[in-house]
């Protein structure tokens, strides 16, 4: 508990001054006011996270959390919980979605097994586990409370260690067989959502697995009655290793003041949870895709952000990291490299400020 505790007193809102003078750069450049959406926006909440205007992405990584969940026992996945094992080995092996598109973008992975079933042998994984899994919440906790700490403990320590290794930004991804059916429990319990607006397909479901998912979330939340204004005794009731991870992850991004990416639908959810011990971590977080599960929008509009691509992707594994890798780092190019008004001798006054009222991403 102490590591959390320390990360939670240490974590202080982003730099609005910084912002402010990254803002009058981008207006200074020979375009119209805005003109550059989102991709000047983000390069904004960047600059206000390390205090500099000049930024990098050049060394990054995504941290893969990968753990089993108990309530497959209940059929909410198509697919068998080994999968999850297979997946975390074909991942170090450079054969997955998330795996592929990061060697394209030049991106590390790091795979961390928090809560495998059984061992993994692999010298390139992480050996973080909590337990052998969860336990199955439609009969029990998924874990106890103190797991629920250690879980974003660890992640919090890998998040310091890489960021200490000189990572300029970090991506979130998870590998769990089950883990839509724990992400959807969270959220129905810290928006206070019915199932039906947090509960979709995940892998492929048939419409009557679907309909026996929803009952298992709605089963394990009436069994355990997760306190919503206690976001880790909602995880310890209903969550997942993987998520605890991954939460650790954006408490640490807020801790050091740099940049982390939300993959899908999963981290999202992740990203909730942290948002809600300290409020800050949203001025350091920043969204990839909107993912095609049903919850997810209910999830950006909580935390007040617009994902950069929509693209219909529910891979999961941190699969939308790489791509927001390529766009934050062509904003941070254009920032540093577009000429000025002055300087393509354009007098700018006659031009007119055409972005909204309101900020694109907060």
């Amino acid at each position: 508990m102490k590591i959390l505790k320390e990360t939670l007193t240490s974590i202080t809102a982003s730099n609005k001054e910084m912002e402010r003078e990254t803002r009058k750069k981008w207006d200074s450049l020979v375009k119209p006011m805005g003109s550059l959406g989102l991709m000047e926006e983000i390069t904004i909440k960047i600059a206000g996270m390390t205090g500099n205007l000049k930024n990098s992405i050049s060394k990054r990584a995504i941290v893969v959390m990968a753990s089993d969940n108990g309530v497959t026992e209940e059929g909410v996945s198509a697919a068998p919980p080994i999968f999850t094992t297979l997946l975390a080995e074909s991942t170090v092996k450079k054969i997955t979605g998330v795996a592929a598109l990061a060697e394209f973008t030049n991106t590390d992975v790091k795979v961390v097994d928090i809560g495998l079933l059984g061992e993994v042998n692999h010298p390139s994984i992480i050996h973080k586990k909590i337990n052998n899994g969860t336990k199955n919440f439609t009969k029990e906790p998924a874990m106890t409370y103190a797991e629920a700490i250690k879980a974003i403990e660890v992640g919090i320590e890998i998040g310091d260690d890489l960021y200490k290794e000189g990572y300029d930004i970090l991506g979130t991804g998870e590998l769990g067989i089950g883990n839509t059916t724990t992400s959807s429990a969270i959220l129905s319990v810290l928006l206070d959502l019915d199932v039906d607006q947090t509960c979709g397909k995940g892998a492929g479901l048939t419409e009557e697995q679907l309909e026996g998912k929803k009952k298992a979330i709605q089963k394990g939340i009436n069994l355990h009655q997760p306190n919503k204004e206690d976001v880790i005794d909602v995880i310890a009731k209903v969550g997942g290793f993987d998520i605890a991870g991954m939460c650790g992850l954006f408490l640490s991004a807020a801790k050091n003041k740099k940049p982390i990416v939300i993959d899908g639908f999963i981290s999202s959810v992740a990203a909730l949870c942290a948002v809600k011990l300290n409020f800050f971590v949203k001025d350091y977080i920043i969204p990839s895709h909107l993912s095609f599960e049903v919850g997810a929008s209910s999830v950006m509009e909580e935390l007040e952000l617009m994902p950069m691509l929509h693209m219909g992707m529910r891979l999961g594994e941190g699969s939308g990291c790489p791509l927001a890798f390529q766009i934050i780092e062509a904003g941070l190019y254009t920032l540093e490299n577009m000429g000025t008004f002055e300087e393509a001798s354009i007098n700018s006054e006659a031009l007119i400020d055409i972005r909204e009222s309101e900020k694109v991403i907060e």
